[in-house]
């Protein structure tokens, strides 16, 4: 039946079981003298079949709890799954001479389509509310693994098993690897439970501030926003964001960024790109000296710096008029030449500006946080209350999903259909999208964590939360944002687990993560899928984890301040390999830190263009663009305390297979060009892989460091963090 005949039969029908279902479902009857035998058999009742009847249409009719299914006629076991298979193209056929067509398309009969009664009304189309039921009980409608295959229950009705669901041709994780990662007992989070009206205001909120942001670098400096740069600013707030939003930074100290303020800082007066041709060298060295000309004019610089910015860059003008021989060479030294010279004092008058754009975006992000916040409250049928303090001698407990104080209100509808092997939800006209492989994911990372919603009611309304809040975070631009979502080779994830023991992901997602227990960005959303919360907030005591940070300076370096400490504290076995970009020109204070740490066993570099990454879009890209060749080398650490490296050491028998683990596989082609983040730092000063370079391993003793490593800083001037050409 469609929605509203159903609704109509829910509302103004009293749904009254038959005694003898409830009989055979409760076992036998007192008085088998007196009983009638059941009209439904056994199998039809485990299934979640039962006799109702309508008042409205003064019938009978057969419900199913398990898909909320309505039919007026006996239901046949065997039938299609609504979801999988809509039409019923591969449902048991019926007894009788309407063996080709299944249970929610059976046609009406000759006799019932010229008499007239309540048998000749049309029946209207059933659309289920839950995505996931069981034909049977105790079958699972998905395989977790490529090589588990369903048990379907052969009995005499049913000649054909039940249609298999939905099974992904490739499987790109492992959700049966059990966690050792333990942590001590704490309470339930205080985060509102997410709820699709704030997540469709969240996501036209961030839009509105996108837009801000590309105004204000237009209309101030004449310039397109640096690629991403909204996206790292986020990720850099929300490392000391003590706001309530979970995507919005609200309460930050500094209120200037320091990673916007840097970026924006690098790409002024003009950005600059990676040059091939020696044409292209001399039109940007134009470009530079003609820009900085004019700004200088146009800003109130002192006479000092006016001076020497238009000295240098008439001279360069006129030796470009003069010299038409020069090679790449000669126009990329000149050009590293007029930065030198003009960069500080174009920096100086800008200064000033920068600062305004990026606290004018902080204040618009407190304020549409505010608005959130009325809006989710408003939302809520109870209050928020305090989660329970967790008590001073918690117990030890391996980890688990983290659960929400507030309980879930009432969700509304997301309407559910495929396209091709697209799974698409939409919500008050806004739609998206994951394809049906990860679609599966999602219900079995749903099936394992969530505890309040056994009947799959709210899970197409949680996954059209989560999948929102993903696009919303990462931009709506082409390859935008899917380098910060990265993830390992399976073939990596594999040798780790297999030789370290990892069973943990520091940072991952619900859409990226190998295994089912991981640390995420958004503990409201992610939580229901398996997430153990942000990881700078997840305090193990023992376990062997990985940890593929997103490519952000300040989080990078918040990342190693919290490994530190939790290698400090704990005496049992506990180890991290971190995987970082090898941005060594400047080096990052990341790098340097780990390198110079006390807990370092072991280091690993792999060359740039010599292996790949997963793509941060592997939830709806296409196949063939689901690994990239990294453009830049990886640094390997295994941080470990001396427990951890007695247990998960790196010998050199383990460290081989991961080595080899990493090399790209043959089989499949990887694109040359990554979509990661355009770092215009460090990552594009050495983007071309040197002859010479290759896997690079070194052993490290505790304590044998030289403390001079750590002296080794970025420079804070703005014209060093321009990127190089």
């Amino acid at each position: 039946m469609s929605n509203d005949s159903q609704g109509s039969v829910k509302g103004e029908a009293a749904i009254v079981h038959s005694p003898t279902v409830s009989a055979s479902s409760q076992g036998p009857p007192l008085s088998p003298t007196t009983s009638k035998p059941p009209e439904l058999p056994d199998e039809l009742i485990q299934a979640g079949w039962s006799k109702c009847w309508s008042r409205r249409e003064n019938r009978p009719y057969y419900f199913n709890r398990f898909t909320n299914q309505s039919l007026w006629e006996v239901p046949v076991l065997g039938q299609h799954d609504v979801i999988s298979d809509p039409l019923g193209l591969n449902a048991a056929p019926a007894e009788g001479g309407d063996s080709n067509v299944g249970n929610g398309q059976r046609k009406r009969r000759s006799s019932d389509e010229q008499a007239g009664g309540p048998n000749s009304l049309k029946r209207a189309k059933v659309e289920p509310t839950t995505p996931i039921s069981p034909s049977t009980p105790g079958a699972k409608p998905w395989s977790t693994a490529p090589d588990e295959k369903q048990t379907p229950s052969a009995t005499p009705t049913t000649p054909n098993p039940a249609p298999a669901p939905y099974r992904p041709a490739i499987i790109y994780w492992d959700l049966d690897i059990q966690t050792n990662a333990v942590i001590r007992e704490h309470p339930p989070a205080n985060h509102l439970p997410p709820h699709p009206e704030v997540e469709l205001q969240r996501a036209q909120l961030v839009t509105k501030l996108r837009q801000h942001y590309h105004e204000l670098c237009h209309q101030r400096e004449g310039i397109d926003p640096p690629r991403e740069s909204f996206n790292r600013w986020l990720l850099e707030r929300k490392v000391i964001d003590k706001g309530l939003d979970p995507l919005l930074p609200s309460d930050c100290e500094p209120v200037i960024s320091p990673s916007m303020f840097r970026e924006v800082m690098n790409d002024i007066p003009i950005r600059l790109s990676r040059i091939k041709y020696k044409e292209e060298a001399r039109k940007l060295l134009f470009k530079y000296a003609e820009a900085a000309k004019k700004m200088i004019d146009s800003r109130n610089a002192s006479p000092e710096s006016r001076k020497v910015v238009k000295w240098n860059a008439e001279d360069t003008m006129s030796w470009l008029r003069r010299d038409h021989s020069a090679s790449k060479e000669d126009y990329m030294d000149r050009l590293e030449h007029l930065r030198q010279q003009c960069g500080p004092h174009v920096a100086a008058v800008a200064k000033d500006s920068v600062e305004g754009i990026c606290s004018k975006i902080y204040q618009l992000s407190s304020e549409y946080s505010r608005r959130l916040r009325q809006t989710h409250l408003s939302l809520l049928q109870d209050p928020p209350t305090e989660a329970c303090t967790s008590p001073s001698q918690s117990r030890l407990v391996y980890c688990y999903p983290l659960r929400l104080a507030q309980p879930s209100p009432p969700l509304p509808r997301v309407e559910l259909h495929f396209e091709n092997d697209v799974a698409c939800l939409r919500f008050r006209g806004e739609m998206v999208k994951v394809n049906r492989g990860h679609f599966s994911k999602l219900e079995l990372l749903y099936r394992y964590s969530c505890i309040d919603d056994s009947r799959f009611e709210k899970f197409l309304s949680r996954v059209w939360c989560l999948l929102k809040r993903y696009q919303v975070m990462f931009g709506s631009t082409a390859n935008e944002g899917t380098g910060l979502q990265g993830a390992l080779p399976m073939s990596v994830f594999e040798a780790l687990n297999r030789q370290f023991g990892v069973s943990f992901e520091c940072f991952a997602s619900p859409l990226n993560c190998y295994f089912k227990q991981f640390c995420s960005a958004f503990p409201d959303t992610d939580c229901y899928f398996g997430s153990r919360g942000p990881f700078l907030s997840f305090c193990p005591v023992s376990g062997s984890f990985e940890a593929n940070p997103p490519f952000c300076e300040e989080l990078m370096d918040a990342m190693v301040t919290h490994f530190e400490d939790l290698l400090d504290q704990s005496t049992e076995p506990l180890s991290f390999i971190v995987f970082v970009p090898e941005w060594r020109d400047p080096v990052t204070p990341a790098l340097s830190r780990m390198e110079g740490s006390r807990f370092i066993r072991h280091q690993l570099s792999v060359p740039a263009y010599e292996h790949e990454y997963r793509s941060g879009s592997q939830h709806i890209c296409k196949r063939e663009e689901m690994y990239y060749r990294a453009v830049h080398g990886t640094a390997v650490l295994f941080l470990q305390n001396d427990a951890g490296f007695a247990k998960w050491g790196p010998t050199p028998e383990r460290l081989a297979e991961l080595t080899a683990a990493y090399r790209p596989s043959s089989s499949r082609t990887s694109s040359l060009s990554s979509p990661g983040p355009a770092h215009t730092t460090a990552g594009d000063r050495d983007s071309a892989p040197k002859p010479a370079d290759r896997m690079q391993s070194t052993l490290i003793s505790p304590g044998s460091h030289d403390n001079n490593n750590n002296n080794s800083s970025r420079s804070s001037s703005p014209q060093d963090k321009m990127a190089a050409v």
